[in-house]
């Protein structure tokens, strides 16, 4: 019976080892090491017409964004009051908190779904510092949020990003 763990020198193992992770996703080695969701021959099955289907429908849906974003642009207000200022906020934070904990945690136990995590925090990292920047008033609230752009949630953004793509599971590595 083959076991479906990482080798000893990998950092990070997978619960069901990046082989099977792999096997279960139907990706095959594209001889260029770059991984394919799909093996370049997919056998006729659901699973391909199924991912064919959600790769045309996202690809529609972001072009009919297009107008929509001229729409909002051109549409709104200049400015807004908004009635839960303080709880977005907070809310949004804390997003990011749990975000840099479980991508800690997860890193500390080898798990390579810290990958996923790390991900997910650059994103809430790069929407926080647009909000900030895009949303503080002018004067010492604005250099304050540049500041805080610049020197923390950027640089953290891109380190959680590094991180995401280097404990990315790979066939072979």
């Amino acid at each position: 019976m083959e076991k479906n763990h990482a080798p000893p020198s990998s950092p990070l193992r997978a619960p069901l080892g990046k082989a099977g992770i792999w096997a279960l996703a139907g990706a095959s080695g594209s001889g260029s090491g770059v991984p394919r969701i799909l093996p370049k021959a997919a056998a006729a099955s659901t699973f391909p017409l199924l991912l064919r289907r959600a790769a045309t429908v996202l690809t529609v849906l972001g072009l009919a964004m297009i107008p929509w974003l001229v729409f909002l642009h051109t549409g709104l207000p200049a400015t807004a009051q908004a009635s839960h200022w303080a709880w977005t906020w907070t809310g949004l934070d804390s997003f990011e908190a749990l975000g840099l904990l479980s991508t800690g945690l997860l890193l500390r136990r080898g798990d390579c779904r810290a990958c996923l995590t790390s991900a997910a925090t650059s994103t809430l990292l790069l929407v926080d510092a647009w909000f900030d920047t895009m949303t503080a008033a002018p004067g010492s609230d604005f250099k304050l949020a540049v500041l805080m752009t610049v020197f923390a949630e950027l640089p953290l953004a891109v380190a959680c990003a590094v991180l995401a793509t280097r404990t990315f599971p790979r066939p072979g590595r």
